[in-house]
């Protein structure tokens, strides 16, 4: 009986020493958020690591909104975390929000965090806003001659927008397509680079920022420079293709004037060949004509002659041309 006290008493003690060692392990936060108000008991400690939730980021959250005079409940900062949110940058935003007045409850900075952005960055970006700069743009005026324009955009961060709201991309489009209407919409280039504000208040008055999440409150022109003749380019272009289609028509009428004289030449031959052809059946004709004595031979003497007497005439008017 005494031996079964014995082993009793030792397991218990055993078990004392495995919870104390247990609970020691959480004593130190538990310490440490007692004296800091912070309210966190030890069960909840325990029940953190069960629910594979680091009690250290917790207790520190929590720590720091109380500080700060915003509690925020544990649950909710477990709840938060285990959504794959970033419980201190909350808590930061909340706390950088508060000190600089502006509305932000713990709910609306979860939702912006979990959204993918960085809350406390936006928080910031209202209180000291952020200069963005554009990429080169181009456009070309009235007059033809193509302008390059840089621009620096100064926005704040909308907190009520970010959820849902577009970002720097959709708002850096917006101001380049602002820039190319305002310049292709001027009568003359020299007007812009006198005037160049023209475009910044043109595209400012354009209400950019809709649907975004943020307030543009400034748009600047940083730099203007001349590019090239575009105007003088495309007529230049224009004539050239002109001048090529112009070409193609007169190698194209060429071509058909060659053809048609050739096929001229080869009815002249075929001609040619007919004449022949019917001069070699006159010689036939005319030994017809004797054998049937249809022809004498004094007629065939005579036409003899006369084609001696017209050949003898066609060399000596021919002779004086020769000679000049």
């Amino acid at each position: 009986m005494d031996n079964l006290i014995i082993i009793g008493i030792i397991i218990a003690a055993i078990v004392v020493i495995i919870l104390l060692a247990f609970i020691g392990r959480f004593f130190s936060l538990w310490l440490q958020a007692l004296f800091s108000k912070a309210n966190v008991s030890i069960f909840q400690l325990i029940g953190m690591r069960l629910r594979k939730v680091p009690p250290q980021v917790i207790v520190e959250a929590r720590i720091l909104s109380c500080k700060a005079g915003l509690p925020v409940d544990t649950n909710l900062l477990e709840a938060h975390y285990l959504s794959r949110g970033n419980v201190l940058r909350v808590i930061q935003a909340l706390i950088a929000a508060n000190k600089a007045n502006i509305k932000l409850d713990f709910k609306e900075a979860a939702a912006i965090d979990l959204a993918g952005r960085n809350v406390l960055e936006a928080v910031q970006m209202s209180v000291n806003p952020k200069v963005i700069e554009t990429p080169k743009v181009s456009a070309v005026a009235l007059d033809g001659i193509q302008l390059h324009a840089i621009t620096r955009i100064t926005v704040r961060a909308s907190i009520q927008k970010l959820v849902g709201g577009a970002g720097e991309e959709t708002v850096v489009a917006r101001v380049g397509e602002g820039i190319v209407s305002s310049i292709g919409s001027a009568q003359s280039h020299k007007e812009v680079l006198e005037n160049p504000n023209m475009i910044s208040k043109k595209v400012l008055a354009s209400g950019l920022d809709a649907g975004t999440a943020f307030e543009i409150l400034s748009i600047d022109i940083a730099d203007v420079d001349v590019g090239q003749n575009i105007g003088a380019i495309l007529e230049t272009d224009r004539a050239e293709a002109d001048k090529k289609i112009a070409q193609a028509k007169a190698e194209e009428r060429r071509a058909m004037a060659f053809a048609a004289e050739q096929e001229m030449k080869a009815k002249v031959m075929e001609m040619k060949a007919k004449l022949v052809e019917a001069e070699a059946q006159i010689p036939m004709a005319m030994a017809t004509a004797l054998r049937d004595g249809k022809l004498g031979v004094m007629d065939y003497y005579n036409l003899k002659n006369i084609e001696a007497d017209t050949q003898m005439r066609k060399e000596i008017g021919s002779a004086p041309e020769a000679n000049k």
